[in-house]
């Protein structure tokens, strides 16, 4: 519990100490967001407001990780001493498309429109961050011989009798790793709406994680315990990734100072993606991030019903626009659609914890 704190703790003032300094910075480079043109006119305002400001949840949640895992070399057991495979690998995950969602607002700033890179080239990024944790994350065995992730399709734990196969589990990686980054990335339209949901999404997982800690068959055999390789490291994680949202979220609030940008939103949904993978919840992640499934579904199903019908099912996608455009206050859907994350963060963790007890009781 007290890695768990300390990260937090470090990770909430270095992202809100380290935003307002990317503001200056990026303000006096000119590094502005662009405003898509169809959109809300409420937004034209916006036009200007520094970007990239992901930048300063990956260096805090950095921060909090390594400033923990150097507290504990000096005071706590062999065990909690070093970086494990599974911290390691989702944080390079995380940083790699951070740095793909990087290169998109780079682009957008120099070239001051907003488009960045194209779809290839943004999948291409995705899918060599991707195949390189895929391939790692079913390495590194620890003395039971359990790895980071399976080949198996998750759950609350791996579903012995659905498994993918190592190119199988390639492949369902990418579609996974694509799928949650770009749900974030659509998410984030409005201000503070990506961050305030992803920190309750990742506050979800560090109870998850550390309930996976106390009741993990490594040190607990009992019925009802979880084979998952570093559910501690994976909560410490999921800690200062939660205390790095609430840190910038303080600055990116209605009226935003700064937006996070693809940089923090990519990143954002690879550490879902990450965490999904690495705790074997694979599919209790669609009900605890059930928000950003239903704003990648709303422009799914715009884009659906537009080429069959020609017709528009919202008036713009995602959908949390077409509120927008249907007279609702900016910050009334933000608040509203933060209430319906919490909502699928607070069923999701009821359903781990009752099949838990149907486990431990069986």
């Amino acid at each position: 519990m007290k890695s768990i704190l300390i990260a937090a703790a470090v990770a909430l003032v270095v992202s809100i100490m380290f935003t307002p300094y990317l503001i200056k910075i990026f303000s006096r480079q000119g590094f502005g967001q662009e405003i898509r043109e169809e959109g809300p006119q409420s937004h034209k305002t916006k036009r200007g407001t520094p970007t990239m400001g992901g930048v300063a949840i990956l260096v805090a949640m950095w921060a909090g990780y390594l400033v923990t895992h150097l507290v504990n070399s000096m005071s706590a057991s062999a065990s909690e001493q070093t970086p494990t495979a599974s911290g390691l690998l989702v944080l390079l995950l995380t940083t790699s498309l951070g740095v793909v969602g990087f290169l998109d607002d780079f682009i957008k700033i120099r070239k001051q429109r907003n488009l960045g890179l194209n779809k290839t080239a943004k999948l291409v990024g995705q899918f060599i961050a991707t195949i390189v944790f895929a391939v790692l994350v079913m390495r590194f065995p620890n003395e039971r011989g359990l790895t980071p992730a399976s080949v198996n399709l998750s759950f609350i734990r791996d579903i012995a009798v659905v498994s993918f196969g190592v190119v199988g589990f390639v492949v369902f990686c990418y579609a996974a790793v694509s799928a949650w980054s770009n749900a974030v990335n659509l998410t984030d339209g409005l201000d503070g709406l990506a961050g305030g949901s992803s920190a309750m999404v990742f506050g979800t997982y560090v109870v998850i994680s550390f309930w996976q800690f106390r009741w993990n068959c490594e040190t607990n055999i009992s019925a009802g315990c979880y084979d998952v390789r570093d559910p501690l490291d994976l909560a410490v994680i999921a800690a200062a990734a939660m205390a790095g949202c609430i840190g910038f979220l303080w600055w990116n609030a209605a009226p935003a100072k700064i937006f996070m940008g693809d940089t923090g939103s990519l990143a954002l949904g690879g550490l879902v993606a990450g965490l999904a993978i690495t705790t074997r919840t694979e599919l209790l992640m669609v009900v605890i991030g059930g928000l950003f499934v239903v704003e990648a579904l709303s422009v799914v199903l715009q884009v659906a019903v537009f080429r069959t019908s020609r017709r528009r099912m919202f008036r713009m996608a995602p959908f949390h626009h077409h509120f927008e455009l249907s007279g609702w206050a900016e910050t009334t859907v933000i608040i509203r659609f933060w209430l319906l994350a919490g909502i699928c963060c607070m069923f999701g963790l009821g359903l781990f914890y009752s099949e838990w007890l149907d486990a431990a009781g069986s």
